[in-house]
């Protein structure tokens, strides 16, 4: 039975943004959606340009507030795609982030919201407060070393919080990359989802 990865882009992007990764991640029986985020990009509010939540002003001691609002519109998202693709069980959904979208993935399997079978997490960061209560799927965080934006060191971060958790999460650093995936990121993350997308589902 056909299973979802769900692409969520990031801040200030939309989901034809993202869509490109589907050429790169494509299996067998993997259909694939790119949501826009729910919000217009604050600091271009004309066009195209969508935000999950606002990072004008933010600031590590609001971040995890700002995450929290925007639950329900993200979760929003993630039911639409599946009913559109005719999907009920969160297990057979991938949850693949870049940046924002990352920070969304990770807070929805974090807080135990989200049951999926699988997340990637390019260039993000954990930003849910404790306690963590995340899904038992496989996690991979994979991060530039030269990312300017969010640094690396927010997803080794994220590895040791999720992990002594109970998660299972990996860590893919990647050198001479910025804000973006790389080449050692997507082809990590497409060994998963070739393992996610022939095992079965308990």
């Amino acid at each position: 039975m056909t299973r979802l990865a769900i692409l969520l882009h990031g801040v200030g992007a939309h989901g034809s943004s993202i869509a490109w990764m589907a050429d790169h991640l494509a299996q067998s029986d993997l259909a694939f959606a790119a949501p826009d985020a729910p919000h217009a990009f604050d600091q271009a509010p004309v066009g195209p340009a969508r935000q999950w939540f606002s990072v004008t002003g933010v600031t590590p001691e609001n971040r995890a507030a700002r995450v929290a609002a925007a639950r329900d519109g993200f979760d929003h998202a993630l039911r639409q795609a599946m009913q559109a693709h005719g999907i009920t069980d969160p297990a057979r959904v991938a949850l693949i982030g870049f940046s924002q979208g990352s920070i969304m993935a990770l807070d929805a399997v974090a807080t135990g919201r989200w049951q999926v079978g699988l997340v990637v997490a390019f260039s993000g960061r954990l930003a849910t407060p404790a306690p963590l209560m995340p899904a038992p799927c496989p996690m991979l965080l994979a991060h530039g070393r030269q990312d300017t934006v969010i640094p690396f060191a927010e997803s080794a971060q994220a590895q040791d919080r999720l992990a002594a958790a109970g998660a299972k999460a990996e860590l893919l650093l990647e050198d001479r990359l910025g804000h973006a995936p790389g080449a050692q990121g997507m082809a990590r993350a497409r060994a998963l989802l070739q393992d996610w997308t022939t095992s079965a589902l308990v």
